[in-house]
């Protein structure tokens, strides 16, 4: 079983990064949310490689059944 991390970076002037590691699709969002809500406003969110892995298996499971 993969371990899940979460790492914050705090910059000096108050922004928050967030990074979440072994959670593949869009998961991440749901495991962070009330992290999130208590932090402050998002600003910007960038998806990782990780978070398009379900999906795009997904994708090639659909192709495949239509095959």
């Amino acid at each position: 079983m993969e371990q899940l991390t979460i790492r914050y970076r705090i910059h000096s002037d108050g922004r928050v990064d967030e990074l979440v590691e072994g959670l593949q699709g869009m998961a991440c969002e749901q495991l962070t949310e009330r992290i999130e809500a208590r932090l402050g406003v998002v600003q910007q969110r960038r998806s990782t490689a990780e978070a398009f892995l379900c999906q795009q298996q997904i994708q090639e499971s659909q192709v495949q059944s239509f095959s």
